[in-house]
This record gives structure tokens, C-alpha cells and sequence, in this order.
């Protein structure tokens, strides 16, 4: 692929070396490394510290909110968002009112800091909005790895939220996702790999990396009904912009 992409959602690890110097040769320009907790987003500033092309976030995964937010404030300086924040209902692995007040706190934080919000929701959007609508929406907001339909994502739009599409856009299944790709404007349009996990067509059950975000890009142009390179472009330009970069 001759386009440029930006895999605004990631989790590099110990093998950051050579899955940067892929991503590289396969046109990714830039990479956002995600925080789930604090040990977590203290490896995630450390590996954007060593690499010109990767930035990171400071967050506290729904899944870790039973360890709180206590210190997550002192790695705002150097994060270019917070999060991943949200709420998981799914596998409810904190209970679900730490989880909202861990959320909630995480909003009020990227308010306090000016600074983007990137959101997990899974199987919990009617409370997401709820604390978003309560807390106040970050002027910078981003559903990450958006696995809802058309409504979820006109709700998501109307708070003026971006959309961030993962590689499930690309699954056989995911039919309603693709429809809410087709209404989601480019301009408020994110592409992302979510590596390690999520593996886009036809790579599905394999290690995920950001390389392989540009298989994502292809499969929102194909369903917003766009040329390839408009959204390689557009979606680049959106990931500067929304995390501060330009």
C-alpha cells in the first residue's frame, strides 16, 4: 500500500522494536501506545519516549478500576490523552459502581488537563453516555474500538465524539458495524489496530500489529463508499489533530 495511516490505538510491548520498524515499512507515520493501568502507562510513556513515531496515553482500564486512579494525575504531563477510560459490562471484572467512578474520574481529569478522552464501552452505552452527559464531555472524545450500530454511533456523534474503527470492521460479521461506518463523517473518523489484539482480514486469529492498520483503512473506505486514499489522508490528519500533534 503507497498510502500513510496512523494506528491511533495500540499496545506496544517488549517487541516495540521491530513492530515499530514494520509499521514503518508498511506506511504507518505514527502510533498511539494506550495505558490500561498505571504500571501499564508508565511502560507506555517510556516506549513513546524512545520512539520519534509513538505517543502514549495514561489510563486506568475499566478492568483495572478496582485499583483506582490514585497517581494517574502525575502521568497527565507527558500522556497525550487519558484512557483507555470507560465501562466494560461484559466481563465485569470490577465491580460496576467502582467502575463508574473510575470513569467518571477519568473525564473530570481529561477536563481538568484540556486533554483527549479515548473511551472503552462494551455492552454498558446507555451508562457511558449517562457519566459522559454528567461529567461533561471532553472537547476531545473518541470511542475506541466502536463495535456499535448506527444508533450508538449517531449518540456518539451527536456528543461529538470521534469514531475509532478496529480491525472487527473488517470480520464478516460485523454488518452493523459497517453500517455505522457508512454514516460516521471522515472528519470524525479514527482507524486503529488495537494490537496485539483484534487482527484485521485476513490476518483474523494472529498477533495483531500496526502494520496491519491500512487493512482496517481499506475496509471503512469500502463502507463509507470513499476512495482508500481520501481516509489513509483524512484519518492521518484526524489523529494529529485530535491527540495534539500537529
Amino acid at each position: 500500500m503507497s498510502e500513510v495511516w496512523f494506528d491511533n490505538h495500540c499496545h506496544l510491548g517488549a517487541d516495540a522494536p521491530e513492530v515499530v520498524a514494520r509499521a514503518r515499512e508498511a506506511g504507518v507515520v505514527g502510533m498511539v501506545t494506550v495505558g490500561c493501568d498505571l504500571e501499564d502507562s508508565r511502560a507506555a510513556l517510556a516506549t513513546a519516549e524512545a520512539f520519534e513515531d509513538v505517543w502514549a496515553t495514561a489510563g486506568v482500564h475499566p478492568h483495572e478500576a478496582s485499583n483506582g486512579v490514585e497517581g494517574l494525575a502525575d502521568l497527565l504531563g507527558t500522556a497525550v490523552a487519558v484512557g483507555e477510560a470507560g465501562l466494560d459490562f461484559h466481563y465485569d471484572h470490577s465491580p460496576r459502581d467502582v467502575q463508574r467512578d473510575v470513569f467518571a474520574a477519568q473525564v473530570s481529569l481529561a477536563n481538568q488537563w484540556h486533554l483527549p478522552l479515548v473511551v472503552h464501552t462494551r455492552e454498558a452505552w446507555e451508562e457511558t453516555f449517562e457519566v459522559l452527559d454528567r461529567e461533561g464531555v471532553p472537547d476531545r472524545t473518541v470511542f475506541h474500538c466502536f463495535t456499535g450500530g448506527v444508533d450508538e454511533a449517531r449518540e456518539g456523534l451527536a456528543r461529538g465524539a470521534f469514531l475509532s474503527f478496529s480491525g472487527i470492521v473488517t470480520f464478516g460479521s460485523a454488518s452493523d458495524l459497517r453500517s455505522a461506518a457508512a454514516i460516521c463523517p471522515l472528519e470524525r473518523a479514527l482507524v486503529e489496530t488495537d494490537s496485539p489484539y483484534l487482527a484485521p482480514v485476513p490476518h483474523r486469529g494472529k498477533p495483531n500489529e500496526p502494520a496491519f492498520v491500512g487493512l482496517v483503512g481499506v475496509a471503512v473506505a469500502e463502507a463509507m463508499g470513499l476512495a482508500v486514499a481520501q481516509v489513509a489522508h483524512q484519518t492521518t490528519a484526524n489523529a494529529r489533530a485530535f491527540y495534539g500533534l500537529d
